[in-house]
Formats: structure tokens, C-alpha cells, sequence
């Protein structure tokens, strides 16, 4: 009797772990998918078919995306149908790229959502008053985990790559904005910040009891390329430029920088993925 209990129980475990239901964990992407452009070699119907591969490969649970633009994201969708998406142009309505989120929909609710833009004037929609090269922007998610009804604030971002006091002033505005956020719902904050580490908008980000580097918070050994920018070409050592920041009560079991080269030579965008994996602590779990 001893026995088959032991192994009615042994099933019902592996059951669980077949299914996923046993893993609370989250998979969670930052990744610049480079705007669409037909020039060769790295056109984006050479590329789609390469990203969407990867994607399916790697099976993110939310992927905060940057430059996508409206029709590129919807020819990704078709190929990943798994995801839902969510987003706005940053130059209005479908104009202009999209900081753009995917996520299952069959394991995530949206309870609030919206966008904002880096500037003076965040709430005028296509702003920019910070001596931006482009229009910057926001788009946030408020969403709830159907595994453990847990609540959690995504922020997906994308700063400016050639006016450094606009990078400095967006830093400062996020921060403003999440840390006025309830502290007791977790908050994930990523995207391309076109800035180092120990920059002064990276600094202007983080606090070391409040929003940290989930670099940083990394249980397991951090691993991939000391680089999140490939160029098309190669790694260049030393340029991370993509970063995952986190608020709260959130264990990150490993940071990951992925290196999905084919054996082609063929890269899926310029940028890599930088991967988080999340455990909720679990004392906090079904508070929210």
C-alpha cells in the first residue's frame, strides 16, 4: 500500500510539471526586433522567419519589444499566434515604431495598461521636448498572473540613442513614474536604454533598496555575451545596452543573454535578447 501511494503520487507530480501548473516561474524578454526595411541582407522578410523560429524556441511568457513598426508587428503575430500583443505608435495611433508587449493571453489578465512619453509633457501624445533625435515613449501593462493571481507592473521603454540629455531626463521621469506606483505590486522596467552601466541615465534609474538591476539580482551565474548589440555583424564586448530593471518582491533565478545566431550567419535583429527568469516571493504571492 505504502508503494502505490508513493506512486500515485510520483504521477500526479510529474502530471503537474508535464502540464507547468507546479511552476510559477516566468520567462520574461526585453528585445529590440529593429525596425522593418527591405535592404539586404537583413531585410525583414529574411528576418521574420528567423525571429519567429527563435521566439518559439525559447518560449518567453512576455516579450517587451522596441521599433517594431504596426504592419511589421502584425506579420510576427501570425507567425506566433501563441501571443497577444499590445501597444501604440510612439508617433500616434498606428504611426511610427511601437514599444511594443507580447504576452499569452491564456496565462495573463490586463487589469489597467496605458502609455506616456519622454518629455516635459508626458500625457501630449508624439511629444518630445528634451532634444530627442526621434519621439521616445512608454507603454506600460498592469497584469495579473492566472497561476498565482499575482499582480505586476511591466514598463517597456526606448531611449534615445543620440541626445544624452534626453536619455538622463527619461531616466529620471521613469523612475518618478514607477516608484508613485503602489510598493507593494511588483514592478518589471525594461527595454533599450541605449546607455551603459554606471551611465548617469542608468544611474538615474536605479536605487539600491528600491529599483535594481536584475543583472545584479541574479541567482544563478549570469550568462551569454558581455554585449546586447550585434550589429548584424558580430558581438561587440562591452556594449550592453538593453537592460531589465525590477521593483519589489521578485527573485530573479538567472539573467540570460542570448545568442541565437543561425548556422547560417543570420542574426534575427541587431540587438539580442536579454532574458529574465522570475520567482515571486513566495510569502507574497496571493497578497495582491
Amino acid at each position: 500500500m505504502g508503494m502505490r501511494y508513493f506512486l500515485l503520487i510520483l504521477v500526479g507530480f510529474l502530471s503537474l510539471s508535464q502540464t507547468g501548473l507546479a511552476d510559477d516561474s516566468l520567462k520574461v524578454w526585453a528585445f529590440n526586433l529593429r525596425y522593418a526595411s527591405n535592404s539586404k541582407p537583413n531585410a525583414w522578410p529574411d528576418r521574420l522567419p528567423v525571429m519567429a523560429n527563435l521566439i518559439k524556441k525559447n518560449n518567453p511568457d512576455i516579450i517587451g519589444t522596441q521599433e517594431g513598426k504596426f504592419y511589421q508587428l502584425k506579420e510576427l503575430n501570425k507567425q506566433i499566434s501563441q501571443y497577444t500583443w499590445f501597444g501604440t505608435g510612439r508617433d500616434g495611433g498606428s504611426r511610427g515604431e511601437f514599444m511594443a508587449i507580447f504576452y499569452k493571453a491564456n496565462r495573463f489578465d490586463i487589469m489597467k495598461y496605458d502609455h506616456f512619453w519622454l518629455s516635459d509633457t508626458p500625457d501630449v501624445i508624439a511629444s518630445a521636448t528634451w532634444g530627442h533625435s526621434n519621439r521616445r515613449m512608454v507603454t506600460w501593462i498592469l497584469f495579473r498572473d492566472k497561476k498565482t493571481n499575482k499582480q505586476f507592473y511591466f514598463w517597456n521603454t526606448h531611449f534615445d540613442h543620440r541626445g544624452s540629455t534626453a536619455r538622463l531626463e527619461s531616466g529620471r521621469l521613469i523612475k518618478r513614474v514607477v516608484m508613485d506606483q503602489p510598493a507593494e505590486i511588483p514592478a518589471v522596467v525594461m527595454g533599450d536604454f541605449n546607455c551603459l552601466q554606471k551611465s548617469p541615465p542608468y544611474l538615474a534609474l536605479i536605487d539600491k533598496k528600491l529599483m535594481t538591476d536584475a543583472r545584479l539580482l541574479s541567482k544563478q551565474k549570469v550568462v551569454g555575451p558581455d554585449s546586447t548589440w550585434n550589429g548584424f555583424r558580430a558581438i561587440a564586448s562591452g556594449r550592453i545596452i538593453d537592460h531589465i530593471f525590477v521593483r519589489g518582491q521578485i527573485e530573479i533565478e538567472q539573467l540570460s543573454t542570448l545568442d541565437p545566431k543561425t548556422s547560417q550567419g543570420r542574426y534575427a535583429s541587431d540587438h539580442l535578447p536579454v532574458q529574465i527568469v522570475v520567482h515571486w516571493d513566495q510569502s507574497d504571492v496571493n497578497k495582491n
